[in-house]
């Protein structure tokens, strides 16, 4: 028999090449494949792109132009549900328009009669009120509404939500594996020899206006670095700017790693999100300002020092039970230089302790794709 087919339209930030939210996408449509091919059902994803036709190229899938009002109406219209995620969609600290957006899509498919479903968002910071009852009457409508942390859910009860109506679960990219790890295969992550320099992994953004953030970074590195050798790795996983980013803290850095047996470079800029997550996977820590630069490091199992610019970063390390190392407003490079050394020392004890909480979080990261391709199973 063969399985009914269920066209799905994917709204979020994807076809604009940063990793993070390509490996958002790319881990909901691995979650949807496993759970399709495991519950009998055939799921056909259609992508809302900035640029479609590299999505499709890289994913094999059918995208459409996220911006032209008259092909997503299109998209959705031929399609049985839609689902709205993740990634930071609905906040306004970017501006005004993004709420309106990512609410809008949903709210014309469910005037079409389409089901709607959030997908492991991370909700805020929202700070034009406003929004709040914009938001609690879409989301009303959907058939689930997962968040990727407690404060999201909060936010969400605030707006008028019933707390038996929002699940947390995860960030996707949590479940995202390399190739061959897909469907069980083991982590195959390659562990440095205790002779081999060790490999530290960095990613780093633009935030403030100064480079405080920047210049502490690379100061407390370089502290490290004259401490023993290392290998500094800058990982940029947003184009072009965290190139820009890391050959700023580069620069600071100088010759000291050099000078002390070891080295320093930066990550070619690569599209696939599972290149990334190959890169961090080589690295003996991971220091990183992108969330999804820990994320990466915890499914991993590297250990993290995070340094926060946004509420997302203490929301995630919390669930490792890690706090970040400083603040962008506020970062001590003899700290974090001692951090580096001291994770170096411990990072297997680091992990052993945290092994059944991230192995929970891989498990739990898929939730939302069972919820709904079980949804159709059950419709079917």
């Amino acid at each position: 028999m063969v399985a009914p087919a269920y066209q799905i339209v994917l709204s979020g930030y994807y076809g604009y090449r940063n990793s993070g939210d390509e490996a958002v996408l790319q881990s909901i449509l691995i979650a949807l494949d496993r759970w399709s091919r495991e519950l009998g059902v055939q799921i056909v994803p259609v992508v809302l792109s900035g640029d479609p036709a590299w999505t499709t190229a890289a994913y094999g899938v059918r995208a459409v132009p996220r911006m032209s009002l008259g092909e997503v109406r299109r998209a959705i219209a031929e399609s049985d549900a839609l689902i709205s995620g993740g990634g930071s969609l609905l906040q306004d600290v970017t501006g005004a328009k993004s709420i309106p957006y990512y609410l809008g899509v949903i709210k014309l498919a469910q005037m079409l009669g389409k089901p709607s479903f959030v997908y492991a968002q991370g909700i805020g910071p929202v700070n034009r009120k406003w929004f709040y009852p914009m938001i609690r009457s879409v989301f009303r409508r959907c058939k689930l509404i997962s968040v990727r942390d407690e404060q999201s859910r909060a936010l969400l009860l605030s707006m008028g939500l019933r707390a038996e109506d929002v699940q947390v679960v995860p960030d996707p990219v949590m479940g995202l594996k390399l190739p061959g790890e897909e469907d069980g295969g083991k982590i195959s992550r390659t562990r440095p020899s205790e002779e081999a320099i060790p490999c530290i992994g960095v990613s780093v953004r633009f935030w403030e206006k100064d480079r405080r953030e920047l210049e502490a970074i690379a100061d407390g590195l370089r502290q490290a670095c004259q401490s023993r050798p290392l290998h500094i790795r800058f990982l940029p996983f947003h184009v072009p700017s965290d190139v820009e980013a890391s050959r700023y803290c580069m620069e600071r850095l100088g010759e000291v790693p050099m000078a002390s047996g070891g080295s320093v470079s930066i990550a070619e800029p690569d599209d696939r999100p599972q290149s990334m997550l190959r890169e961090v996977g080589e690295c003996s820590l991971l220091l990183g300002m992108r969330l999804h630069s820990l994320i990466y490091a915890a499914g991993r199992r590297v250990p993290v020092i995070g340094i926060s610019y946004d509420p997302k970063i203490d929301h995630f390390l919390s669930r490792l039970y890690v706090k970040p190392v400083g603040t962008t407003e506020s970062l001590d490079a003899d700290l974090l230089g001692e951090e580096v050394l001291r994770l170096l020392e411990h990072g297997t004890e680091w992990l052993v302790e945290r092994e059944e909480r991230i192995a929970a979080l891989v498990r739990e990261a898929e939730a939302p794709a069972r919820y709904i391709v079980d949804y159709f199973r059950r419709k079917g």
